[in-house]
């Protein structure tokens, strides 16, 4: 599978890995180049300085015939503006958004970008550990609506975690890092 990360810190960078490892092609954009150092010196992927939400920068990239989408920057903003251009401009149908904020977390997913708020992840894991009952958010949001057409949003609404492992398929051959 073809996997697109936008953002290379500590989440990005370690699905990076772990896909790589995987035998997945794996891209990596980030604005900052020095945030390619979290990267493995093995990393047979390609990380690629540029702005994950500008739709000529992911074309370039070669983000147009990803499998997978993944925005994992520290933003909500940045990482929502390059779920919808991945989503809208460059037709991908699996996409996730990393948002902090709980309530945007939702709201997002109700206008078709599915989203995984480590906010509401933590605090639901620390009540866990602490024996209280859940601290009552979602983390992993599946998009539920959509403002444009079920033709257009093909596959758009795939459930994140529905149990789904991409570790069994592999991919040969990826290029070396670019900056």
């Amino acid at each position: 599978m073809k996997i697109v990360i936008v953002g290379a810190g500590r989440v990005g960078s370690t699905l990076a890995e772990a896909y790589d490892r995987a035998g997945h092609e794996v891209v990596v954009l980030d604005l900052s180049t020095r945030a390619f150092d979290r990267l493995p010196t093995g990393f047979r992927g390609k990380a690629i300085r540029g702005d994950g939400t500008d739709e000529d920068t992911l074309r370039r990239a070669g983000a147009a015939g990803a499998d997978i989408f993944l925005a994992m920057t520290e933003g909500d903003n940045r990482n929502v503006m390059a779920a919808q251009v991945a989503t809208e401009s460059l037709g991908i149908a699996r996409v996730v958004a990393k948002i902090n904020d709980p309530v945007r977390a939702a709201a997002y997913g109700e206008l078709g970008i599915a989203t995984i708020c480590r906010t509401t992840m933590q605090a639901d894991a620390i009540s866990a550990f602490l024996g209280f009952a859940s601290a009552g958010g979602v983390g992993v949001v599946a998009p539920t609506g959509s403002h444009h057409s079920a033709d257009e949003h093909a596959g758009g609404g795939t459930p994140v975690g529905s149990g789904t492992t991409m570790a069994g398929t592999a991919i040969a051959g990826t290029t070396g890092r670019e900056a």
